[in-house]
């Protein structure tokens, strides 16, 4: 089995993360702030965010707790770390710093955080359950857990851009015995896995929101295809005579979404937490 961090930290990825981060943020703004509003910040908590990949929303939870609270980035990738380091800095941070570890085996003691968050990654959890189990450990008495995960591939931004790519290339969407970034879009299906780690006062929703690129069609397909990871040997079985039509199809779709020099998709995600007795 491949190295997470190889998977992850992959240089295709990080190079598209340098390179796209100010508009990766800005189209995924809307969806930081919903997950922030979802779990009801207050100023002096010490958050835990788990694969906080190059900052969000670690970054933007620390300039809002205050300088009484912390925030703790955590990922598998050192390399996407550094760049949320840099960020940081960047804002003069003093209550932000990373980790790199593995969700499944938190190196942090018992009752150490008011709130754990994770924005698009617990669908990736290798064993879901485990981890869910050690988010609640760390967590203080009373503490929340507050995820957000992917809704449906049926939706703008994917159908736009890889949903193209499956109706030409075929096969499987996702690799066989892959993570499905999906699984959690059925109803209840994440709610289920917090009551089994231990949690209560169980919540779940799915929410519609803006998901706005500031820029042309062209970016965001460069953009989509360099850090899509899941979506990786979906990309890599694309025929050489068949990529200037795929590519035109996708640029074409996408356009469909512009208004004024940006791309303005919508996108549908799960919010669902848990609290510890």
């Amino acid at each position: 089995m491949a190295n997470p961090e190889t998977k992850w930290g992959a240089s295709y990825r990080l190079i598209a993360s340098e390179k796209w981060k100010s508009k990766s943020a800005a189209m995924g703004r809307d969806v930081t702030q919903a997950l922030i509003e979802y779990a009801r910040l207050t100023v002096g908590m010490k958050v835990l965010d788990l694969a906080s990949g190059t900052g969000e929303p670690a970054i933007s939870l620390a300039s809002r707790v205050g300088p009484e609270g912390d925030v703790t980035a955590l990922d598998l990738s050192g390399d996407l770390l550094a760049i949320a380091e840099q960020r940081a800095q960047q804002r003069r941070l003093t209550n932000f710093r990373t980790c790199k570890a593995d969700a499944h085996d938190l190196s942090f003691p018992d009752d150490a955080f008011n709130l754990v968050t994770c924005r698009f990654g617990v669908m990736f959890f290798a064993d879901c359950e485990k981890a869910l189990k050690e988010v609640r450990r760390v967590l203080k008495p009373e503490g929340r857990a507050c995820f957000l995960a992917w809704g449906p591939f049926e939706q703008s931004y994917w159908a736009s851009t890889m949903g193209i790519v499956h109706k030409h290339v075929g096969g499987s969407l996702l690799e066989p015995g892959s993570a499905n970034m999906f699984r959690f879009a059925d109803p209840g299906s994440l709610s289920k896995l917090l009551q089994s780690a231990g949690f209560v006062s169980i919540e779940e929703e799915m929410k519609q929101l803006s998901w706005t690129w500031p820029g042309d069609a062209e970016e965001v397909w460069e953009y989509a295809q360099a850090v899509s990871t899941p979506f990786r040997p979906l990309l890599e079985r694309i025929p050489n005579d068949k990529r200037k039509q795929i590519d035109a199809e996708v640029l074409a779709a996408v356009r469909q979404f512009e208004d004024r020099g940006r791309i303005k998709f919508g996108v549908t995600v799960v919010l669902a937490s848990g609290r510890k007795v």
